[in-house]
């Protein structure tokens, strides 16, 4: 992640942090710990959402897009901050690429709470998705706007 720019976490991102790894260690199946990864983000407004993953051969869906899908069915559209938290004292962990196309898609302003080489850091997603092209909905992929970077 050289060149990257990372932030510091605050105290809303500590507490973030904290919220994951509760739903996590509350939801975990024992020590095969099928339930490995637990999310949680923020909405503008500082209200929490969080989620599981649901682990299935098939490819469940992550713990990040659980906590999107909560926010989301809870009226939050707009978010500010998501982080996945694995089980057993695992710290942060990045989205995979499927959730950074996500999140850059339907949240391109959001930060990312991952590891970093300088310790667990705030990402913006556009960041972490260079020369990205989003999808909406209503017109499908789009070509590469270079204002999403700003």
């Amino acid at each position: 992640m050289t060149g990257v720019p990372a932030r510091a976490l605050t105290d809303d991102d500590h507490a973030l942090i904290a919220f994951a790894r509760a739903i996590v260690d509350a939801n975990t199946d024992g020590e095969a710990g099928v339930h490995t990864m637990g999310a949680a983000v923020r909405g503008t407004d500082g209200q929490m959402y969080g989620g599981i993953n649901l682990y299935h051969f098939l490819g469940g869906p992550c713990a990040e897009l659980v906590a999107l899908g909560h926010a989301r069915a809870s009226g939050a559209r707009a978010l500010s901050t998501i982080v996945a938290v694995g089980n057993f004292g695992r710290g942060p962990v990045g989205p995979c690429g499927r959730d950074r196309q996500i999140l850059f898609d339907y949240h391109p302003r959001i930060r990312v709470i991952l590891p970093t080489p300088a310790g667990i850091r705030t990402v913006r997603i556009v960041d972490l998705m260079p020369l990205a092209a989003r999808w909406t909905v209503d017109e499908g992929t789009q070509e590469f706007d270079p204002s999403l970077f700003e």
